[in-house]
């Protein structure tokens, strides 16, 4: 739906603009609530150009945005009219600074504990390397009753059958894990969905009904699922995402600015 492109008497107002968009979505409002997190009595007011509801103007632009890109509509134009019809956004006012942070002054005259030990252990150091050398290197005891240190004999690697030092065997170090969900037991569903080429709005329950997962996935986000029975799913914008489903990547899970409704079960599922 084009927001706009029409003249001011032609073009349709905010809420309705919305709400048909929500409808050609095929989304109900208590669907729109759960994945924008705006509050049913919120979205019932802003689909009659009802915008008390939301807390003055600021939210009310914060709550116009968030509705109109999960039912598929461009914001701005809809923020512009929303400014346009209250004569023009405001302009805004320097904050004033709360408090002056406090400069954090260095104690005078407290003792560096730190330096102190460090030399300490630099004299007895010193010193047990000069009791142990001193006599001709015949490494004398430190004190009476103390172990002595004895030096390390280097060892020498055994030569082979031609005669050349053997060197250790190199191990190889485990390989990488292998993807969670290329291991996933059959006996229940996994889902792995990405943001690849842009934002999109996801909501998740399990077969109980349960609420996994609701909100705005970032670009570059993935969110994992797994139940034993079903995953439903609504995925917002939903041409920007990459979906996998038991391991299986589903080649098209809609358009671009489309919400789809999704559900998925236990075991293979088609592309």
């Amino acid at each position: 739906m084009s927001i706009g492109n029409s003249s001011e008497d032609d073009r349709p107002s905010i809420g309705h603009a919305i709400q048909q968009a929500r409808i050609a979505a095929g989304l109900t409002v208590d669907e729109v609530s759960t994945t924008t997190r705006v509050r049913v009595p919120i979205v019932q007011g802003i689909e009659q150009d009802d915008f008390s509801r939301c807390g003055g103007d600021v939210y009310a632009r914060g709550h116009l945005r968030t509705l109109a890109r999960a039912v598929g509509l461009d914001p701005e134009p809809l923020v512009a009219q929303f400014d346009g019809d209250r004569g023009g956004r405001p302009e805004p006012t320097p904050a004033a600074p709360l408090f002056e942070a406090e400069r954090i002054r260095p104690e005078r005259g407290r003792p560096n504990w730190t330096a102190a030990m460090v030399a300490a252990i630099v004299v007895v150091v010193g010193f047990v390397g000069f009791t142990l050398f001193s006599g001709g290197g015949k490494g004398s005891a430190v004190a009476e009753g103390e172990n002595t240190v004895a030096p390390v004999q280097p060892t020498k690697p055994a030569a082979g059958k031609s005669g050349k030092t053997a060197r250790p065997s190199t191990v190889p170090g485990p390989g990488p894990s292998e993807s969670a969900i290329a291991g996933v037991p059959k006996d229940k569903v996994t889902i792995k969905i990405t943001a690849k080429d842009g934002q999109s709005w996801i909501s998740a329950k399990d077969a109980n009904g349960r609420l996994l997962e609701d909100g705005l996935l970032k670009k570059g986000e993935s969110r994992t699922f797994t139940d034993k029975k079903r995953i439903d799913l609504v995925v917002g914008n939903a041409g920007v995402v990459q979906l996998f489903v038991n391991g299986k990547e589903v080649e098209k899970v809609g358009d671009k600015g489309a919400v789809e409704r999704l559900s998925y079960s236990a075991g293979p599922q088609a592309g």
